[in-house]
Formats: C-alpha cells, structure tokens, sequence
C-alpha cells in the first residue's frame, strides 16, 4: 500500500521532513518513489506539490495523520483534521486505577436498593472469646555465684 508520510532530513536538533510517497513497509530513510514536497517545522514553511499529491491520492496512496492535517491547511485536500497523535503515554499506577475504575459498576442514588429500616434488621450476638488460662511461667534456676579466681602471686 502506498503512503504519502514525512520523512526526517537535516541536522541534529534542526529537522526538516520530506513529503514522500513510499510503501508503507519501507523505510523512509531509504529510495522514495516520489519526493513531492517539504516541511520545516521551526519556520513552519510547507512546500506541496498539490498536482502531484492529488495525483498519488488518486492511484490509491493513503495519507499520514499529520501529512493529512498538513495538507488540510495547505488546502490541497478539502477535509477536517484529525487527531494525529495517540497522546501521552500513562504510567502503570494511572492504567491500573482506571482499570479499577472501569469494572466497578457505577450506582446513582436511584439505583440504590433502599435500605432496612434498623429495627427490622436481625443481629447477631457476637460472643467475646473466653479469656485463656495464663500459665504461670517455671521459675528459672539460681546458680551460686562463682567466686573470682585468684591470681597467684609472684
């Protein structure tokens, strides 16, 4: 399937992007079929080449998202925009509570059962437990005390 996507050129910290028409498994570093405009986004100067762009479109060549929103404000295409990118990735804590939150069901007050009275409500007895026999620990044997020993003399 042909696609019309960007293409990075230029130096470190100082892209430029080709509008290039590719197969959509090839790279983009690599051979092109058509280079059919270029984009700098620091000065946010597009280049199209509306003829041949509409010409691609026409045999069938699909558009990226921003090549689309790119093209939209060129008025090449006559279109609304669309979302180009998927957003900010979530962290594990953030995906694991909105998992949480997505399978609890949700009740509003009118859906809630209502409530027995207190009196009607049968209750238990909670039983304290017994208290346990304390055993009285053995009474630990007394050594004599040793005397110290003495040094003989010299």
């Amino acid at each position: 399937m042909l696609k019309i996507r960007l293409a990075r050129v230029g130096k470190k910290k100082q892209p430029t992007y080709r509008l290039i028409v590719n197969e959509s498994s090839r790279d983009t570093y690599g051979h092109a079929l058509e280079i059919v405009g270029h984009y700098d986004p620091f000065t946010k100067v597009t280049e199209v080449n509306k003829d041949r762009i509409l010409y691609w479109i026409s045999k069938g060549a699909q558009l990226s998202p921003t090549i689309h929103n790119l093209l939209v404000d060129q008025n090449v295409i006559k279109a609304e925009k669309i979302k180009a990118s998927k957003g900010k990735k979530k962290t594990e804590p953030e995906v694991l509570a909105e998992k949480k939150t997505a399978t609890a069901p949700v009740v509003t007050p009118e859906e809630k059962p209502a409530e027995a009275p207190a009196a009607e409500a049968p209750q238990a007895e909670v039983v304290p437990p017994a208290p346990a026999e304390v055993i009285p620990a053995p009474a630990a044997e007394e050594k004599p005390a040793e005397a110290p020993m003495a040094t003989p003399a010299a």
